[in-house]
């Protein structure tokens, strides 16, 4: 299958003159998660990240550090993987032409992977499309989320980036990260797989004009309830001829999420002044209602998750697997009403199949959970009102000395991170440090970052805060962030251990403060290896965790509890 696709892209290769197609990842929103994965159709990978090269004779999948293994073994047969993060595309190919969709690569992607030395040519229609008929769905319309969910109403949303805009002397921001649409005017909708995102984009004006671009039928509701009146809906297909109506010199834009096709419309009659939206910012710093309600969220995750630990760690069945392990964690997460589904996909991988950092279990990879092995789950929900994250490293048995001891590592970077005074480890960058140090004194490590920022009601993977080598963003106070430090060992295991955490202030002083409420596995820890101060922190979380959530276990999942402290 896979390579008559490849037959086909090749034929339409040459018959538009090219060497070669790019085939990114994303679609014309540049959101993560996907109804429509184009690599993954011409490729076979699943990841969340990665850019295919395709030439007439020769295939290239480029991907990060944390999906090398999982690319080798979905498309190594046809593709040659790369690492990206050691060879960039631009170091690859010389003197070839490569064609690419306009709407799928901005400007600064196609500088960053390749540069001047290779030949590029956009070209309008996209030929994966032509090869894939894809029948297209009717999404659901878009709708508001309630005043007392929000914290602030759209309304003082708008007034505060319009005087942004003032500030910067811009007439408009034309917003096109959806997640950034759905902050600033308070809505949501069903457009993508696990995150309540409505697709489309907005201009706002410095006079507080909002137009919302998007297909007509997506805004029914929002016109019932007059969030928006008729004439601020812009038709996407009309985008073009609406830019050259509005009166005004220059426009802030989102440097990350502009199509090339985007911004040739808008140089056409704007001059763009500032390549940076300031809905990033501002949404990530959560407002104490917010913050509430995901500390309400997770709580009801909690209890999920602590009863499906106690669930696997004291069942008689033999053969509990990858997937049936992943659907019963799922079925006690639906037996809370405010559940509404998955924030991503579940990652429940045991022994070799845990060294993959994003695996995703399939019956054809699915391995029964022994008892001789250690099982990691990564999951999350999306509730009324909240989005959580979290990965516990499980075992069902006795584990040798050297597991407990790369387990105890990672969960002394973790609580490093945990513990962490915010005044002197302010951003991402000396924060990652902490996490990696007690790895690194063995010449153990993780290729991947330490934590993400995390929205509110939306995409589990939000910006501009992360942990990691590179992020130099300061700390807020109501920035969420995962604390998720890990190892892996290429065919045999892998372990992390995920928390989200809030900054919190009090006193002028900002720390961390721990959303996830879920026991950690005792019977992996080498306590010889953990100081007083670390074995307080367990100690003071497991309180954390009985205090907040016995009244919902029952007396044996309580008792089970309290020895875990």
């Amino acid at each position: 299958m896979r390579k008559g696709v490849l037959y086909n892209l090749s034929n339409l290769i040459s018959n538009y003159k090219l060497d070669g197609y790019i085939i990114p990842k994303n679609d014309s929103f540049f959101t993560e998660q996907l109804k429509h994965d184009r690599l993954k159709l011409i490729s076979n990978f699943s990841g969340s990240a990665g850019m295919a090269v395709v030439l007439k004779k020769k295939n290239y999948l480029f991907v990060d550090s944390r999906y090398t293994i999982q690319a080798r073994l979905e498309s190594g047969k046809n593709f040659k993987i790369i690492k990206i993060h050691e060879k960039l595309p631009k170091d690859k190919f010389k003197n070839v032409l490569l064609g690419y969709d306009p709407r799928l690569l901005t400007f600064s992607q196609l500088k960053y992977f390749f540069g001047n030395r290779v030949k590029l040519k956009a070209v309008k229609e996209n030929l994966i499309d032509k090869i894939f008929k894809i029948k297209k769905k009717r999404d659901k319309p878009f709708f508001s989320i309630p005043n007392y969910a929000t914290g602030k109403s759209h309304k003082k949303k708008i007034s505060l980036i319009s005087n942004y805009l003032k500030n910067k002397k811009a007439d408009f921001l034309y917003v096109t990260a959806p997640e950034n649409v759905a902050w600033l005017l308070n809505i949501r909708g069903s457009d993508i797989p696990y995150s309540p995102i409505p697709n489309s984009n907005l201009i706002l004006s410095k006079e507080k004009k909002v137009y919302l671009i998007t297909e007509k039928y997506k805004t029914s509701k929002l016109l019932l309830e007059k969030k928006l009146l008729p004439h601020q809906i812009i038709d996407k297909n009309k985008l073009e001829s609406f830019i050259k109506s509005l009166n005004g010199k220059n426009m802030i834009v989102d440097d990350k999420t502009l199509s090339i096709y985007k911004e040739n419309i808008i140089t056409s009659k704007f001059s763009i002044i500032n390549r940076n939206d300031p809905c990033y910012y501002y949404k990530s710093l959560k407002n104490p209602k917010e913050i509430k309600n995901m500390i309400d969220s997770h709580i009801k995750d909690g209890v999920a998750l602590t009863k499906f630990i106690y669930w696997i760690k004291n069942s008689k069945d033999q053969k509990i697997t990858e997937l049936s392990a992943e659907n019963k964690l799922e079925k006690f997460r639906k037996k809370n009403k405010n559940y509404l589904y998955p924030s991503f996909n579940t990652i429940a991988g045991t022994g070799p199949n845990g060294a993959i950092v994003h695996y995703r279990a399939t019956k054809e990879t699915n391995r029964i959970i022994k008892k001789n092995d250690i099982f990691l789950c990564d999951s999350g929900g999306q509730y009324k009102y909240g989005t959580t994250d979290v990965t516990r490293t499980l075992c069902l048995g006795v584990q040798t000395q050297k597991i407990k001891n790369i387990f105890t590592l990672v969960l002394k970077g973790h609580i490093a991170v945990a513990t962490s005074d915010l005044k002197k480890n302010n951003t991402g960058k000396k924060l990652d440090i902490h996490a990696r140090k007690f790895l690194k004194k063995y010449n153990l490590n993780y290729g991947h970052g330490t934590g993400h920022g995390v929205g509110y009601f939306l995409n589990v993977h939000e910006g501009p805060q992360s942990i990691s080598k590179f992020n130099k963003i300061k700390l807020r106070e109501g920035m969420i962030l995962s604390n998720e430090p890990g190892f892996y060992k290429n065919g045999k295991f892998g372990i992390r251990i995920e928390n989200l955490v809030y900054v919190k202030k009090k006193n002028k002083k900002l720390y961390f403060e721990n959303l996830t409420l879920a026991p950690i596995d005792k019977a992996l820890i080498n306590y010889n290896l953990l100081n007083k101060k670390e074995k307080d922190y367990l100690l003071n979380y497991h309180l954390l965790i009985y205090s907040k959530l016995s009244k919902y276990l029952t007396s044996n999942e309580k008792r089970w509890l309290i020895k875990n402290l």
